[in-house]
């Protein structure tokens, strides 16, 4: 039996590098050798939490880690179409049949190798070039939520726009609305390295919300407008929440123009402190943004045709001998931007 490493839940906090058997692809599977794989705000969740809560009484079960892979067909089926042993592939973590890979499936992307069971072209894999680095199309997966966000905002050119969160899907979110032509994109938080990255990106604009007045540094950059009211407010048409703290939420409350938007992609933070009587106010259209229900590969091409602009989300490429290392980086608070393992 040919064994591989994977990485899972350990103990609260900690992940465990073990052995397991190697996969071996069926008819229609193919086997992927991981030359890449993010580390996202879910694996960190997990890590928090010991596992995830599916035993005997609600114990914890160790989850295998990674939804974010990048590899290299070593292995194919016999009915497999359309692939060939060398081909370079991302995954589509939610296609697998024995449940979503890296988080709660049976399957981990944070291992030398994955099976994709029932492996499908356009479905559950898509090939890139191999002029783009595995580390840049490992970021395919996260970029994917990014650009379902800005689809859900509608975001046309003449917009004004602010994202909350300078994390991986805010500056995706950036990165795609100015290649998508949108007229003027702010980017705010508080540690300045990750403003600096905005910038670099593509934002127009950053704003340090632990410093700055944001709703008068909109109104500058934005112009002047008013709510329902007739209130003076900025002219920002779309707020996008990618930190899901409550005072951001506020913050756009207190903000918002009449019929603004707020797009939410990040995981909300549970608060009483949520005044949400005020979007009467603004009549604030509230909408949410869950996944990508169509754009896990949409976005493949264009990261391959954009991938210096990407590469700059990167701020950690960490070996994965050192895969723990990796991962408390990422539990760190402000300590990375996007951590990716390279194998």
């Amino acid at each position: 039996m040919s064994t591989m490493k994977s990485v899972r839940t350990g103990v609260q906090g900690t992940v465990d590098v073990v052995d397991i058997e190697r996969p071996v692809p069926g008819p229609k599977d193919a086997l992927v050798q991981i030359r890449a794989c993010g580390i996202c705000g879910t694996d960190t969740h997990f890590l928090h939490l010991g596992g995830i809560p599916f035993g005997p009484g609600g114990s914890m079960v160790p989850v295998a880690l990674g939804h974010e892979p990048a590899g290299e067909i070593v292995d194919i089926g016999a009915e497999v179409t359309g692939l060939r042993v060398g081909d370079r592939v991302v995954v589509n973590p939610q296609d697998a049949p024995s449940g979503i890979i890296g988080c709660g499936g049976k399957l981990g992307g944070m291992s030398e190798y994955l099976l994709i069971e029932n492996a499908v072209v356009g479905k559950s894999v898509a090939v890139f070039p191999d002029t783009v680095p595995f580390d840049v199309a490992a970021l395919n997966e996260p970029m994917a939520v990014a650009r379902h966000c800005v689809n859900r905002s509608g975001a046309t050119a003449t917009d004004k726009v602010v994202i909350f969160g300078a994390g991986p899907i805010g500056l995706g979110a950036a990165i795609w609305l100015k290649l998508r032509g949108v007229e003027h994109v702010v980017v705010a938080d508080v540690i300045p390295e990750r403003l600096d990255t905005a910038l670099a990106v593509g934002a127009d604009a950053v704003i340090d919300s632990s410093k700055e007045d944001v709703t008068a540094r909109l109104t500058e950059l934005h112009g002047p407008a008013a709510n329902a009211l007739g209130q003076p407010r900025p002219g920002t048409d779309i707020y996008i929440d990618a930190a899901g703290a409550a005072a951001v939420f506020n913050t756009v409350l207190a903000s918002a123009k009449w019929h603004a938007k707020l797009v939410m992609v990040a995981v909300q933070k549970k608060s009483d402190d949520i005044d949400l009587g005020s979007m009467l106010r603004s009549e604030l259209t509230l909408i949410a943004s869950q996944g990508y229900p169509t754009e896990i590969f949409e976005v493949t091409a264009e990261i391959a045709e954009h991938q210096e602009r990407f590469a700059k989300l990167i701020s950690h490429r960490v070996p994965f001998s050192e895969a723990d290392k990796a991962f408390q980086l990422a539990m760190t608070p402000g300590a990375a931007e996007k951590v990716v393992v390279t194998f």
